[in-house]
């Protein structure tokens, strides 16, 4: 038994003799309990209160509601709510505003504005974090144009003032869009109306253009942060550097590269992904292969789709010997090949007319549990049909059809990906 069960029997035994705990005591006991996620306690210790007419303040309420979101148990939280917080006077806008945002984490974005029109029943009035916690979840879902509606909402209400979290979601949803007109008279508006960018507001912006392939604008915007006195971090210079790249522009994301190093701003994994992709595809590899040795010298784990391009360029240059030293190398950095690397790999090893390997390779990534697909099964079963070695390629079938259930093997076709692998067919 542990201490918060002999608490829950303390309590147990002052109510049996007839002394009630204050509601200073019940409330600490609950939000104790749902700190450390004892939710059955705490559950308990609601019912028992109501029964005894226990009045419990608001945050009471909101620490048990809060820790159950931010467990992800929203479902739990909107159930608790509805069954017991009903029944209570002392609900605020804080009890909503928790709901709405853990309802919005997991994109229920209808089920989080039933719990905004239900706050007037309880004398409770939406404030700025309820309204961009729905335009936020809004923008999650691509309901862009609904999160503008509901801004000019925000707008039209004497007692309440957009802010720059406000603004800055919505132009986040247009630039994820791809709406980077619609996102740039936002931003401008949102300058006439006083109020100033942050750096978010700017890093969106400039991965919004990068992306489009205006690095004209993004450059702009790049300016116009450091002309309002914020410095750009790792999050601008990777989107600087992917815009760049975008647009065939290499050797500037590398010149950027070398500029984030001289003002020690530390590269993440994405920075690294942007560029590895970009050389790979420029075949330039063993530049490439540079940055995978220079990831060594950062703390944070690799992950698959920034090796896989690497991989994927020798394979396709007949280097199948290096692609095998690239995927050690992963595996040596706790880092785990995924269904890309080993189709990858396969096929590089079935274009060499490496049968055997290709099957070694074939039967390691089952042994480590990650599942092939029908792209990686067809082009094994196709390349061994070629090759003459109608056996392997009936036990590899085999093997899908009972041991993988993959009803229909059909003829494989071309694969296309981001980094076009190869495909026997």
């Amino acid at each position: 038994m542990g201490l918060y069960d002999s608490a829950k029997m303390v309590f147990d035994c002052m109510r049996s003799d007839g002394h009630l705990p204050d509601s200073w005591n019940v409330g600490f006991l609950v939000s104790s309990c749902a700190q450390v996620g004892r939710f059955d306690l705490a559950k308990k210790l609601l019912a028992e209160v109501q029964c005894d007419e226990v009045g419990l303040s608001s945050f009471v309420y909101n620490k048990l509601l809060d820790e159950l979101v931010k467990r992800n148990l929203v479902d739990e939280a909107v159930c608790l709510f509805r069954e017991h917080m009903g029944l209570h006077s002392h609900l605020d806008t804080c009890t909503f505003n928790i709901l709405i945002r853990g309802l919005c984490r997991i994109r229920e974005v209808d089920k989080a504005f039933a719990i905004f029109n239900d706050m007037g029943g309880f004398g409770c009035s939406p404030d700025v974090v309820t309204y961009n916690t729905l335009i936020n979840g809004l923008c999650r879902v691509n309901e862009v144009n609904r999160a503008h509606e509901l801004l000019k909402e925000v707008q039209s209400r004497s007692e309440l003032k957009p802010d720059v979290v406000t603004y800055t979601s919505v132009i986040s949803g247009f630039c994820k869009l791809g709406k980077m007109e619609e996102a740039s008279v936002l931003f401008d508006e949102m300058i006439s109306s006083g109020i100033k960018p942050n750096p978010i507001t700017f890093n969106v912006l400039i991965n919004g253009f990068g992306k489009a392939g205006d690095m004209v604008s993004a450059l702009t915007m790049h300016e116009k942060m450091i002309f309002l006195g914020y410095f750009p971090d790792v999050v601008t210079f990777t989107s600087l550097i992917d815009g760049y790249c975008r647009t065939g522009q290499v050797n500037q994301g590398l010149k950027l590269w070398h500029e984030m190093n001289a003002r020690n701003v530390t590269p993440n994994v994405y920075t690294f992904a942007v560029l590895i992709n970009a050389l790979c595809k420029e075949n330039r590899l063993h530049e490439a292969r540079d940055f995978l040795r220079q990831m060594k010298c950062h703390d944070f784990v690799p992950k698959p789709f920034m090796y896989n391009p690497v991989i994927d360029g020798f394979c396709k240059a007949g280097n199948v010997d290096e692609a095998n030293k690239i995927m050690a190398e992963m595996e040596e950095k706790k880092c785990h090949p995924d269904k890309v690397t080993f189709t990858i790999l396969i096929i590089g090893h079935c274009m060499k007319g490496r049968m055997f390997e290709a099957i070694n390779i074939f039967n390691k990534m089952l042994s480590i549990g990650c599942a092939p697909d029908t792209i990686t099964v067809n082009s094994l079963i196709s390349c061994l049909l070629k090759a003459g070695m109608p056996n392997e390629a009936f036990r590899i079938k085999k093997t899908a059809s009972e041991d993988l259930h993959m009803s229909s093997l059909k003829r494989a076709i071309p694969l296309r990906t981001d980094m076009d692998i190869p495909m026997a067919i």
